[in-house]
């Protein structure tokens, strides 16, 4: 790795139109002469809570190598520096669709000019919904000095899915989700335990809308402001239980508590989920 690696990153924040906002990710276009060593040192430096690398020559007519660095360890799947990426794939080789080749499979993404503003869709690997073994549940629940009265009683814990496993927590109402605390020391050894990339905690806001936030432990980053793989996974969640249809979608909002706010577009489409957000250069 060499100043000039460092330097050659761009910087992104993904799922939102003001560069303040949003989740900053960053995006190494060409890291085919990194070793994996390498590119975890840089996503270090960094210190976003993803940056993500292509490892192969950029076309549309053959997927495209990427890999997911975290501050602390190589992620199979990201979202929201997957928008990042299609973002600055379409800024160097114009806007378009394009395939990416990520540790979980073919990841289809987009991007399009709508006025000031670039918006990207990325389409996740295959969504579904695991169950949570009450001990377990009970143990995350611990982690937040929550107990289940915290809980919506609709809506019971499990894990979603859509690349990376994800448990989903529903609060009963919007200020539990936003006095949130935790033990992060607690949280990152379960999470590591059990290869939980994010948690998803979730209050309803309204029809079709959500307030999600990200605890990211496993990675060594505290909170998430926008997380479109957790959000996908929210999509094979509610699909389980037969809260959300083929051609359904679901808007949530996160990021706010942190001074990040956020906005992800979910789309059931078949097995997989739509994600779509704008992202916009940090000066």
């Amino acid at each position: 790795m060499s100043i000039a690696d460092l330097a050659s990153v761009q910087r992104f924040a993904a799922f939102s139109e003001d560069p303040s906002g949003g989740n900053p990710a960053g995006v190494l276009l060409d890291a085919r002469h990194l070793t994996a060593t390498e590119m975890q040192r840089v996503a270090s430096d960094v210190g976003y809570s993803e940056t993500a690398f292509i490892t192969g020559a950029l076309g549309r007519d053959r997927p495209i190598p990427v890999r997911y660095f975290a501050p602390q360890g190589e992620v199979d799947f990201c979202g929201h520096a997957t928008i990042a990426t299609a973002v600055a794939m379409g800024d160097e080789v114009g806007d378009g669709h394009f395939t990416l080749d990520t540790r979980v499979g073919p990841v289809e993404i987009s991007t399009r000019r709508a006025g000031n503003r670039v918006v990207a869709t990325l389409r996740s690997p295959p969504v579904d919904c695991y169950p949570l073994e009450p001990s377990l549940a009970d143990a995350l629940l611990d982690c937040f000095a929550w107990s289940s009265d915290d809980l919506d009683p609709d809506h019971l814990p499990a894990i979603g899915f859509a690349g990376n496993r994800h448990p989903v927590l529903v609060l009963r109402d919007l200020p539990r989700l936003q006095a949130l605390t935790y033990n992060f020391a607690a949280l990152q050894q379960l999470c590591r335990q059990h290869n939980w990339i994010t948690i998803q905690l979730v209050a309803a806001t309204g029809p079709g809308t959500w307030r999600a936030r990200n605890p990211f432990p496993w990675g060594g980053v505290d909170e998430d402001p926008a997380t479109g793989a957790a959000a996908a996974a929210f999509a094979g969640y509610l699909r389980s239980r037969q809260e959300m249809r083929d051609g359904e979608a679901f808007t949530i909002t996160q990021g706010v508590e942190m001074g990040r706010p956020s906005t992800i577009d979910v789309t059931l489409t078949g097995d997989t989920a739509l994600v779509t957000g704008s992202a916009v250069r940090i000066p």
